[in-house]
């Protein structure tokens, strides 16, 4: 919360405290509880463990899955479409609308991501086009597995994320944990809800979440690019499907007991160096600061983290202006984002299914993997790298190898690199956050880097 927000508190002078009516906590604690609900509390559902967003989404999924591949390619080839028409025809209209104008009249670079996005939709869906584009290895992957998950958990996320972001818990929470977030990771207390939503829904949440927070001036351009590459963690459920693809479910709790070790130590360490030390601590431009979680003195955290939540809640003027917020942040994700995931999660995949790029990159994790000991050190190395492309490539190549030891470490580095193009990679790009696709690679190696030696030495205690 601004400045400008304190010095509308009120403080009796007998007691330092702010005041605030019933009405008005509970016009913060409502929607911020129901959020919690949504994004926040595990549950048990079919034998996994998700969230009420994941239900949601499952259920979707389940009913209609089938029929999202078509109904994206519409969309797809629809925003390519009109994209083109507006660069073609001017339309008016356009101008005066600012959410139509920032969604359809995109730079050249993004307008030709588009254009190529749909032909490979079109292409994967009508198996007509090149081999290499529609295999079930590159371009059936994102239209029929990934784009289909991304739809419906963007979908949802976007409707119900106001209930985190608008009603003060947000700030309410950060106020508190700020002690810990800061001196630990340089961040304010608010990250730790980036996180929480990653580990209990889905990374991809995360950085939605991220990016909104620093669009909306909540995070400076170092805390969100650190946020974004290092707390957008994988959910509990999807890395028990990696330990079951891979082969170690037996072992879940020491191996996502390692995840989080080393995702934490790769969190201290990571934003300390180059190139995330360098980024400015200032704010979104066109917004500028609005955020304060220092405590005054003479208030308690909690008193003044519940003053910052309230203020925030009074800003929500009616249910129709949040509604309007999400279904535009929905339009804007299928029409702009998933364009780009199709287009470059596919060469991404191309690229490593159809290419030696990885497996030449991967050369100097040989000796790496050999000095750590780590069995077949040669056939794991490919999975060190090849996770850039898809967070999903490592365990792929790990679950051919015999040892058991190597497969463990593959799954846990698979999911503690966090950065992988054909989703988390992309949404970044797409984003105000100011990160480039080298510096994205630059992060990738440095948590590899990092993680590994942790994970092999926590590998070997476990199979000792």
């Amino acid at each position: 919360m601004s400045t400008q927000s304190a010095k509308q508190t009120s403080y009796p002078k007998e007691t330092g405290a702010p005041t605030y009516s019933t009405s008005q906590v509970l016009k913060f604690a409502i929607p911020s509880f129901i959020g919690i609900l949504l994004f926040l509390i595990p549950v048990s559902f079919n034998g996994n463990v998700t969230i009420g967003l994941g239900i949601m989404a499952d259920w979707v999924l389940t009913t209609f899955g089938g029929a999202i591949p078509t109904f994206m390619t519409v969309v797809l080839v629809v925003s390519a479409i009109s994209s083109l028409l507006v660069k073609v025809i001017p339309v008016p209209f356009l101008k005066k609308d600012g959410f139509l104008d920032s969604l359809l009249n995109v730079g050249a670079i993004w307008l030709a991501l588009r254009v190529l996005g749909a032909a490979f939709a079109v292409m994967t869906l009508t198996e007509i086009g090149p081999g290499f584009i529609t295999s079930e290895f590159t371009g059936v992957i994102v239209l029929y597995d990934l784009i289909p998950v991304l739809t419906v958990w963007f979908l949802f996320a976007s409707l119900f994320m106001p209930l985190l972001l608008e009603f003060g818990l947000m700030d309410f929470i950060g106020t508190l944990v700020r002690k810990v977030m800061h001196p630990l990771f340089k961040l304010p207390g608010r990250s730790s809800i980036d996180a929480m939503a990653s580990w209990m829904g889905s990374g991809t949440v995360g950085v939605l979440l991220t990016t909104q927070q620093y669009e909306s001036g909540y995070y400076t351009k170092r805390e969100a690019a650190v946020v974004a590459t290092n707390f957008s963690i994988a959910s509990i459920a999807f890395s028990l499907v990696i330990a079951k693809f891979i082969g170690i479910d037996h072992m879940f709790v020491p191996f996502y007991f390692t995840v989080v070790v080393t995702g934490i130590i790769a969190a201290v360490i990571c934003p300390r160096i180059p190139p995330l030390s360098r980024k400015k601590n200032t704010y979104y431009e066109p917004v500028g600061q609005k955020i304060d979680e220092k405590v005054p003195s003479g208030v308690s955290s909690f008193q003044w983290g519940l003053q910052q939540a309230v203020d925030k809640a009074g800003q929500v003027k009616s249910a129709k202006q949040v509604v309007k917020k999400g279904v535009f942040n929905v339009v804007d994700i299928w029409m702009a984002l998933i364009p780009l995931v199709m287009a470059l999660g596919t060469i991404a995949l191309v690229v490593a299914e159809f290419t030696e790029v990885f497996n030449i990159l991967s050369y100097p994790f040989i000796p790496f993997l050999q000095l750590l000991q780590i069995p077949e050190a040669q056939a794991a190395a490919p999975a060190m790298i090849v996770g850039f492309a898809d967070m999903f490539l490592p365990a792929v190549i790990g679950s051919g190898i015999e040892s058991e030891l190597t497969r463990f470490v593959i799954a846990v580095m698979s999911l503690t690199q966090l950065i992988y193009m054909s989703e988390i990679g992309i949404l970044l790009i797409k984003s105000k956050i100011p990160l480039s696709i080298w510096e994205l690679f630059i992060i990738f190696l440095q948590r590899t880097i990092i993680t590994l030696p942790v994970a092999a030495l926590m590998a070997h205690l476990f199979f000792f």
